[in-house]
């Protein structure tokens, strides 16, 4: 499990790139360096994480279900993920 302070800057960001993302949008359209510049940082979508849902964990992550691959293995074998079964041949 990752930090909680850790999670909740990625929170953070995540929150402060949907506010700003219009605006980051109609600058760029517009060619404005200089204004694009005197953003937050965090603004920016570079800046994000993939982080599993469950945990926080940022490697290992499985973007089609937001999980990091010991969650989803965990999830997969406890029957909580539809669709997803063990391979057996």
């Amino acid at each position: 499990m990752a930090k909680k302070s850790i999670v909740a800057r990625q929170a953070k960001r995540e929150k402060m790139v949907v506010r700003y993302a219009e605006k980051r949008a109609a600058l760029k359209a517009e060619g404005n360096y200089a204004a694009l510049d005197l953003l937050p940082k965090n603004a920016s979508p570079v800046r994000l994480k993939n982080r599993c849902q469950l945990t926080g964990r940022p490697k290992g992550y499985i973007r089609h279900f937001g999980l990091s691959r010991l969650m989803f293995r965990d999830m997969a074998l406890a029957g909580k993920i539809p669709g997803v079964k063990k391979a057996s041949w």
